[in-house]
C-alpha cells in the first residue's frame, strides 16, 4: 500500500482517483497541479498542492507520484511532468485493473492500465503508458514509454510501439510491425507495414451511402 499523490484535476485524474480508490490498496492522498492552474485548494475532498512546491507538502520518501495525464502534445506534456517528478525524486505507481486479463508480462512505472484489455504472456510495457479499456495486447510485443493506446486496438504479437506514439480507436497492427517513434494511428487505421518517426495514418472516414436506410432490406 502506497499514499498516493495524483497529478491534475480534470477528466483523467478523476478518473484515475476514482480506480485507485474503488480496485487498489493504494490510498490518494492529494493532488498537484502548476501554479497557474491552482484555482481551487481542493479537489474531490482532497487538498491540492503547487507541484513546484509538493516535495515540501509530501515528502518523495513518503509518498509516491501518479500522473494519468491525456496524449497532449503527442504524450509530452505528460512525459515533461513524469520527468519532473522523478526529477525531485519522487518514485510511482502503476494501475492495472483487476479486470484487465494479465499474465505478469514487464510493466514499467506510472502506467495506467484499464479494464477488459488483454496483455498476453511475453509482452512488454514501458513507463509512462496509458492503456484505455478493451485492447488487445500481443505476446512478445513491447510498447515503449510515453505511448498512449486508446480503445479497441489490436497490438498483434511481435509488435514493437515506439515512444511518444498514439493508437486511435478500433486501429489494428498486424503481427511483426514496427511502429516508429511518435507516430499517431488514426481510429480504424490498419498497419501492415513499418513505419518511419512521426508519421500520421487517419483511419478511413465513413461515408454515407447513396442507398437511404429506409431502403435497406433485413433491417
Amino acid at each position: 500500500m502506497s499514499k498516493v499523490i495524483i497529478f491534475g484535476m480534470r477528466d483523467n485524474a478523476a478518473l484515475a482517483h476514482y480506480y485507485l480508490t474503488h480496485d487498489s490498496k493504494d490510498e490518494v492522498v492529494a493532488f498537484t497541479v502548476d501554479k497557474e492552474f491552482l484555482k481551487e485548494d481542493t479537489f474531490l475532498g482532497l487538498p491540492v498542492k503547487d507541484f513546484s512546491r509538493i516535495e515540501d507538502f509530501f515528502p518523495p520518501d513518503e509518498y509516491k507520484m501518479f500522473i494519468p495525464m491525456s496524449p497532449a502534445r503527442l504524450n509530452s506534456l505528460r512525459a515533461k511532468k513524469y520527468l519532473e517528478a522523478k526529477e525531485k525524486g519522487y518514485r510511482f505507481i502503476s494501475y492495472i485493473s483487476s479486470k484487465a486479463t494479465y499474465y505478469g508480462s514487464e510493466i514499467g512505472e506510472n502506467c495506467f492500465i484499464f479494464e477488459n484489455n488483454v496483455i498476453q504472456p511475453f509482452s512488454q510495457i514501458g513507463s509512462d503508458v496509458i492503456i484505455w479499456s478493451g485492447n488487445h495486447i500481443g505476446h512478445h510485443s513491447r510498447i515503449e514509454d510515453h505511448c498512449f493506446i486508446t480503445s479497441h486496438a489490436v497490438v498483434s504479437g511481435h509488435v514493437e510501439i515506439g515512444a511518444y506514439s498514439f493508437l486511435g480507436v478500433n486501429c489494428t497492427i498486424r503481427n511483426g510491425i514496427k511502429i516508429a517513434k511518435g507516430n499517431v494511428i488514426g481510429a480504424g487505421a490498419l498497419i501492415t507495414a513499418d513505419t518511419k518517426e512521426y508519421e500520421v495514418y487517419p483511419g478511413y472516414g465513413s461515408k454515407a451511402s447513396r442507398v437511404p436506410s429506409t431502403k435497406l432490406k433485413d433491417l
